[in-house]
C-alpha cells in the first residue's frame, strides 16, 4: 500500500508531529511506501519529497497589517493545493492519513484528496471538530466547553487564542470554515481519537460516530528498549512549560514536600522565566530545572526517575509522557482529567489526584516516594505490560492498517 502521511510540521516540534514521523517509521519498517507533505523548514527530517512541501509560513512574526494581508491564506492555501495535487499525480497514493493541517496546509487539501477519489483518514491529536482553539480551552487557559453547548462566537468573545483579537476571530472563521462549509463527514471516511475521553467527546457530534474509531499513540522499537524495574531517587516531568501543564500546581505541592524528595523538570515554554523566578524567591529547593532534552538526554532522565508526573490541567488525550514512560516500566503520577484517569490504574500503574489540587498532588508524591522497592517493582510491571498491550509497535500497526484498509472500503462504497 502506498500511504500519503500529511502534517504542518515535518520535524519534531509537538507530540502530534511525532506521532506523525513515527507512523512514518513505522510504516516503512513494515514494508509499506510512505508518501510524505508538509512545511519547508531547516528543522526538516529529510525526505525526497521535499520538492512538494509548502513555503514556511509564521504569522506571529508579522506585524498588524502583514497579518490582516495574510490572513487569507491562514484560512485556504492555494500553494498547498495545487502542490498536493501535483504529488498526487507524481505517486499515485492509495490512501492519505492527516494529522495536522489547519492553518499552514489549510482546508484547501480537502477536496484535492476528494477529486482524485483517495480514502482520508484523520488523527484527532486535539478537539478542533469542536473547538475553534482546538484544546476546549478559553483565553485564560481554563477548560471550556462553550462552543459546543451554544455557540462559536464565544471564541471570539472569550479572545480564546492568545487573548487576542485577531488570532481569535481567524480561529473562529476557520472552524465554521472547517466544520460548515468543509463539512468533516464529507471528507473523512475514517476519524482515528487517540482516547476514548476524545473518542466520546467527539460522539457529541452525531454526524461522526459513524467514522470514529479509537485508536491510542504507540512507542516505537519497545520491544528494543529494555526497562530496569528499580526505583530511582527523583520524579520527572517532562513537556511543555505552560499554564495548561499544571506547572503552578506541582511547585506549590512541592513546597509542600519534605525536601529529601527531588523533582526534576525538563522542559521549556512561556512559563519557564517564571518558575525559574519562583525557585529563587521561594522556598523550593527540591526542584532542579534542567531546559530542554531530547534524544539520549531525555531517555536516560526517564530510565533513572522512579515516576513520572503529568500535572496537566487540559483535557489531554493520550500523553506521549506516559506512552513513553509506561515503555520504560516508569509508572505515573496524573491528574484526573481528559484521558489521563484511563491510563493509569489508580495503586498499580500509578496513581491519580484531583487536578489542581497541590495539597493532594503532595500527599500522593509522598506516597509514592514512601513504596518500598518490591512494590515499585510490581508497578513497574504493570506500567510494563499496559504499554505492551496498548502501545507497542505490533499492536498499533495491526490496528492502523486495519483502519487503513476499512477506509478504503468505505471509499470504494462511495464511488
Amino acid at each position: 500500500m502506498k500511504i500519503l502521511q500529511i502534517n504542518n510540521c515535518h520535524y519534531r516540534r509537538g507530540g502530534a508531529d511525532v506521532v506523525y514521523l513515527n507512523t512514518i517509521g513505522l510504516l516503512k519498517a513494515n514494508g509499506q511506501q510512505v508518501v510524505e507533505f508538509s512545511q519547508l523548514s531547516d528543522k526538516n527530517e529529510e525526505t525526497e519529497f521535499a520538492g512538494n512541501f509548502v513555503e514556511t509560513y509564521d504569522v506571529l512574526n508579522l506585524s498588524f497589517v502583514q497579518k490582516i494581508q495574510q490572513s487569507p491564506r491562514l484560512l485556504y492555501s492555494d500553494e498547498a493545493r495545487k502542490k498536493l495535487a501535483d504529488l498526487i499525480e507524481k505517486t499515485r497514493p492509495d490512501i492519505a492519513h492527516i494529522h495536522l493541517y489547519k492553518g499552514i496546509l489549510t482546508v484547501s487539501i480537502l477536496p484535492v484528496l476528494k477529486k482524485y477519489k483517495i480514502p482520508v483518514v484523520i488523527t484527532l491529536h486535539d478537539f478542533s471538530l469542536l473547538c475553534p482553539r482546538n484544546l476546549l480551552l478559553d483565553g485564560d487557559n481554563k477548560i471550556c466547553e462553550k462552543c459546543i453547548t451554544s455557540s462559536t462566537f464565544n471564541c471570539i468573545i472569550k479572545r480564546c487564542n492568545r487573548k487576542n483579537l485577531f488570532f481569535s476571530t481567524m480561529s473562529f472563521l476557520e472552524y465554521n470554515l472547517n466544520n460548515n462549509l468543509y463539512k468533516p463527514e464529507d471528507y473523512f471516511d475514517k476519524i482515528i481519537s487517540v482516547s476514548k475521553f476524545n473518542f466520546n467527546k467527539h460522539l457529541l457530534k452525531n454526524n461522526l460516530a459513524p467514522k470514529l474509531v479509537q485508536l491510542y499513540n504507540f512507542f516505537p522499537g519497545m520491544h528494543a528498549n529494555l526497562p530496569g524495574t528499580g526505583k530511582g531517587n527523583y520524579f520527572l516531568f517532562f513537556g511543555r512549560l505552560s499554564v495548561e501543564k499544571g506547572l503552578t500546581t506541582l511547585f506549590n505541592a512541592a513546597k509542600l514536600l519534605d525536601k529529601s524528595i527531588k523533582i526534576k523538570v525538563a522542559g521549556t515554554g512561556p512559563m519557564e522565566e517564571e518558575l525559574k523566578q519562583r525557585l529563587l524567591t521561594e522556598d523550593i529547593s527540591n526542584i532542579e530545572m534542567l531546559g530542554y532534552k531530547t534524544g539520549k538526554e531525555l531517555e536516560t532522565l526517564i530510565a533513572n526517575c522512579s515516576f513520572i508526573i503529568v500535572s496537566s490541567e487540559c483535557y489531554e488525550n493520550n500523553p506521549m509522557t506516559i506512552v513513553e514512560g509506561y515503555s520504560y516500566g516508569k509508572p505515573v503520577i496524573g491528574s484526573r482529567v481528559g484521558g489521563i484517569p484511563e491510563l493509569i490504574e489508580h495503586g498499580k500503574t500509578g496513581y491519580q489526584y484531583e487536578m489542581g489540587n497541590h495539597v493532594e498532588l503532595a500527599e500522593v508524591i509522598s506516597t509514592a516516594n514512601n513504596i518500598t522497592p518490591d512494590c515499585f517493582e510490581e508497578f513497574s510491571v504493570n506500567a510494563r505490560q499496559f504499554a505492551q498491550d496498548n502501545f507497542s509497535d505490533e499492536v498499533h500497526y495491526e490496528k492502523l492498517m486495519s483502519i487503513y484498509r476499512s477506509a478504503t472500503v468505505s471509499q470504494a462504497a462511495l464511488i
